[in-house]
């Protein structure tokens, strides 16, 4: 698979990954600076495989080629929420972890977003529905109408990428253990 010559353009590249068993969505961002740019986004419709593994091998093929094609520095995957249904949690689990094998069959670190997580880093509400992440990133990245998709998968894929965006630009901050281990690392905050 070729290179997609618009990589070129960025010095990181973000792939955000929405596991699913019957739908996978994806979504590349580019960045230049503090400034993040849709590259491409899309689905992997696995509902025409009947068996389960073989949906599995599909997330685990496309999710290289994604790497080939796009050349991602990370990847930032939404973690599974828990449900009710064990056995549908149990599925999406193993979604996720063969798009996380991919990823590190090629070196690509990998971070895990909860959902809720994302919806508040995109919309500032953490119980946002997907349509509202869809119109939020639709205005905050200038997403033109006809390149949203009617799959909600790929704006949740891209929200988890931008959303790294987001959380890798933050300061890192050094958890203390305990009061005794905070006075410690700051003794100027104590009077």
């Amino acid at each position: 698979m070729e290179v997609d010559r618009h990589v070129r353009d960025y010095e990181r590249v973000i792939l955000g990954i929405d596991p699913g068993t019957n739908v996978m969505g994806y979504g590349i961002l580019g960045v230049n600076g503090k400034r993040p740019a849709v590259i491409a986004m899309g689905v992997v419709r696995l509902s025409k495989f009947e068996s389960h593994y073989l949906r599995l091998k599909r997330i685990y093929d496309r999710v290289i080629d994604l790497c080939a094609q796009y050349l991602p520095d990370e990847l930032a995957i939404e973690a599974p929420f828990f449900g009710k249904n064990v056995q549908s949690m149990l599925k999406l689990g193993r979604a996720q972890g063969v798009a996380m094998a991919a990823a590190l069959s090629r070196d690509i670190p990998i971070t895990e977003y909860e959902p809720r997580k994302i919806k508040m880093a995109i919309t500032g509400n953490g119980a946002s529905s997907k349509e509202q992440v869809k119109e939020m990133l639709r205005r905050m990245l200038h997403i033109a109408d006809e390149n949203l998709l009617p799959e909600l998968d790929a704006t949740d894929a891209l929200a988890a990428a931008l959303c790294h965006f987001y959380e890798s630009g933050k300061p890192a901050v050094a958890k203390a253990s305990s009061w005794k281990d905070f006075i410690a690392k700051h003794p100027d905050k104590v009077r």
